[in-house]
């Protein structure tokens, strides 16, 4: 049989009748009455004659489709049928192309999420949504490589949250590694790119002013920054407490109590309960509610509640985020605050832990009674020493009109001359020069 060339392919006329223009091997070009041209290829399989498809011409060219031939005809040789193994490897690259990252996220999620705590789950899903999925969330598994996370991973770093870039860097990778596991992903593009984002910064040395005036400063700064109100509330809130900001952030208005937050009079036994769950412990201890933690709340605090319930009480946050009252507040919102204010190096948010610290401890050594500075040490949430953690599950609400005290002191020091907190609630105020 005399083989094709490429004129007669590109020359061959329709007629009143389908045309088949055999090549070799079964493989021909079949002209259609309408002129349309495609290559197939006819072939016995299991004593039957069955027909394939490759596609259209000049799409495909007379080479390819002889490869394409040459192909099926391996498989011939090997017992497979080729019309069904073009068939299953169609489905499998519209599974492949379905199977998006988000999608896989997801179910990496939903199998993690029974060994987390509640706290730790929200922030894992929320990091993702807030900082993952946007970029990488449509793209299919398959075509993800390692330099599109790591321009991913840069944007968050490059607005300066390093830590949050390693963590989701972490993330990133665990998801692929279960990928690779459930057969969905060939390779985990995240594992190799620890070295080509900065360095997290060296220990937990928190930056944080030392001095009561220079306290006073920053929560002056933070009082007149131009942020939104909620902020401002937070960032006192924060300083009053002493406690750490992701507790403060994920804080709900169900974990306040013994306090009257539309009304004016004092609530000397407001208290905030915060879960375990929500506490930087030992996930054996974080399991069980008699390792709550109690704080108890001075005036100051409440203004602040009360000023917040002003503006968020439809949300289940007492301090949610801008975009959206159904998630709390930004992650870095009070770090960037504190950046903008030109505290960078000398004070963030975590630092207000070691500030209330330093000096309540340098108070308590001139003024205070014998056990303060163990009390002080409960009010942070820190174990004193001396004292188990099973001695503390008896007694989780010990000292606490002293830690009360111990608070009214230091919220004494702290707000001199500080506007009322419903103060804050007038919006963005241009800083005095």
């Amino acid at each position: 049989m005399k083989l094709l060339n490429d004129a007669q392919c590109k020359g061959a006329k329709p007629k009143s009748k389908p045309q088949k223009l055999f090549d070799s091997g079964g493989l021909f070009l079949f002209v259609s009455p309408t002129g349309h041209k495609s290559w197939r290829l006819k072939y016995r399989f299991a004593g039957k004659e069955r027909q394939r498809l490759y596609g259209a011409y000049p799409l495909i060219g007379l080479k390819e489709a002889r490869a394409l031939r040459d192909e099926d005809k391996r498989l011939l040789a090997d017992g497979i049928d080729p019309g069904v193994e073009a068939a299953a490897r169609a489905l499998r690259a519209s599974v492949a192309a379905s199977d998006t990252f988000e999608t896989l996220a997801r179910d990496w999620f939903k199998d993690q999420k029974p060994r987390w705590t509640s706290v730790h789950a929200d922030d894992v899903l929320h990091s993702l949504e807030r900082d993952v999925f946007p970029d990488l969330g449509p793209l299919s598994v398959g075509i993800i490589n390692s330099p599109i996370v790591l321009a991913i991973l840069k944007k968050v770093q490059g607005r300066g949250a390093v830590e949050t870039a390693h963590r989701l860097r972490q993330r990133i990778s665990a998801i692929f590694v279960y990928g690779i596991a459930a057969g969905r992903s060939m390779n985990d593009p995240a594992a190799t790119l620890n070295k080509a984002l900065q360095a997290k910064p060296a220990g937990k040395r928190w930056p944080a002013v030392k001095k009561i005036e220079d306290a006073r400063k920053v929560l002056q700064a933070s009082d007149e920054a131009e942020v939104t109100p909620t902020i401002k509330l937070a960032s006192r809130y924060l300083s009053i407490t002493a406690q750490r900001p992701g507790m403060i952030r994920w804080m709900r208005w169900e974990e306040l109590h013994h306090i009257d937050f539309e009304g004016v009079d004092e609530c000397p036994e407001a208290i905030w309960w915060v879960p375990a769950a929500k506490m930087k412990q030992e996930l054996s201890l974080q399991a069980s509610d008699e390792f709550d933690h109690p704080v108890p709340l001075v005036s100051e605090a409440v203004d602040v509640l009360r000023a917040s319930y002003a503006l968020n009480s439809g949300s289940d946050y007492v301090f949610p985020g801008a975009r959206s009252t159904k998630d709390p507040m930004s992650e870095n919102a009070l770090s960037y605050l504190y950046l903008r204010e030109g505290f960078r190096g000398r004070h963030v948010p975590h630092g207000w832990r070691s500030t209330f610290s330093t000096i309540m401890n340098e108070w308590a050594l001139s003024n205070g009674r014998d056990k303060d500075r163990m009390v002080i040490d409960l009010m942070l949430a820190h174990l004193p020493v001396g004292i188990s953690a099973s001695e503390l599950k008896y007694n989780r609400a010990g000292f606490i009109e002293r830690r009360r005290e111990l608070s009214k002191i230091w919220a004494g020091k702290l707000l001199v001359n500080a506007p009322p907190a419903a103060r804050l609630l007038e919006g963005r105020r241009r800083r005095k020069v």
